[in-house]
């Protein structure tokens, strides 16, 4: 395999010269330039980019850590950094990883190795511990709520969101409320736990596990818990729901059960997807594209970590 020493060799120049050349350099002669070019032409010579990159000390690239590039959320989330890295001129290096620890510390040890410039985790499996040992590796950003001022976050406030829904479903007059999640031992869903667990503690009414609806995160996971709700002895009046995919599922089952939304069963959403607009969901509103983007600004910080909280809002519509 060639090098620039080959080149300078037989373009009769010196080795500094065909760095100029490589890397656009004014100062060289047109005679020369063209004896470089014709060298390396000849040589069928290849920039070693991973050279280069260490020489400059960046790699223009953003590892991104994914669990599910298909779902909605993290599709927001990633639509949002995209966006910024094509208008800072960077490139995402996608890992997906099905919340599998080991693909997760794969990532991180790109970072260690200068394989890319800082790291942005979408939602873990790790232990905080072991992701904060690469922080001195270069910028990791979380996508939740961190205490730690050692590590960037942006997070949304999940406690006070869902505790939000759940006192404008009181408002309407429900108090028999029940929750779909997906992870129970994610950091959002331990938030939402949480919520839950002291709102009904102040109006007085008992946790009743059969109301949690686990393992939802697609539309025909809300099929699924329709056809569990319709199955309890006693059931409640009113879902706060994961995301809109599985409210609008909800929805459709309810549909063809003959259930009445809002009459029978009112939903809350969560993320205010196009879907949700589409079939009327009342939903809280979590702005993931800017989320996104503001990760991947803090991904470019790194000499300071920082802690964003992103706003949330209610949009009513005909589901409660």
């Amino acid at each position: 395999m060639s090098n620039i020493r080959d080149i300078a060799s037989l373009a009769n120049v010196s080795v500094t010269t065909v760095s100029r050349v490589l890397n656009n350099h004014p100062y060289v002669s047109q005679e020369k330039r063209e004896a470089v070019w014709q060298a390396i032409k000849q040589m069928n010579y290849q920039k070693n980019i991973n050279a280069v990159h260490l020489s400059r000390g960046k790699t223009n690239v953003i590892g991104v850590v994914i669990p599910h590039i298909h779902h909605p959320y993290f599709s927001l989330l990633l639509e949002g950094i995209a966006q910024e890295a094509q208008r800072n001129e960077y490139k995402l290096m996608m890992i997906q990883t099905n919340y599998e620890v080991e693909k997760e510390l794969e990532a991180l040890d790109m970072l260690k190795h200068k394989q890319v410039d800082g790291v942005v985790i979408t939602s873990r499996e790790s232990p905080l511990d072991d992701i904060m040992e690469y922080v001195s590796y270069g910028p990791v950003v979380l996508c939740e709520e961190i205490e730690d001022k050692e590590i960037s976050s942006v997070c949304i406030d999940h406690y006070h969101a869902f505790k939000d829904a759940m006192n404008f479903l009181i408002e309407k007059g429900h108090r028999h409320m029940g929750y779909c999640i997906n992870r129970t031992e994610g950091k959002s869903s331990l938030k939402r736990r949480e919520a839950y667990t002291d709102v009904l503690q102040v109006i007085g009414e008992p946790l009743r596990e059969e109301w949690v609806f686990k393992d939802c995160l697609y539309l025909e996971d809300g099929e699924r818990v329709v056809m569990e709700w319709l199955k309890l002895e006693k059931r409640p009046t009113a879902l706060l729901v994961t995301n809109d995919s599985v409210a609008a599922g909800i929805i459709i089952q309810c549909q063809k059960q003959g259930i009445t939304v809002p009459h029978d069963l009112a939903i809350i959403g969560f993320d205010n997807e196009a879907i949700a607009r589409s079939l009327n969901i009342t939903t809280m509103e979590l702005p993931l594209r800017t989320m996104g983007q503001k990760a991947f600004q803090q991904c470019l910080m790194k000499d300071s970590a920082s802690r964003v909280v992103m706003p949330y809002k209610l949009i009513e519509r005909g589901t409660v």
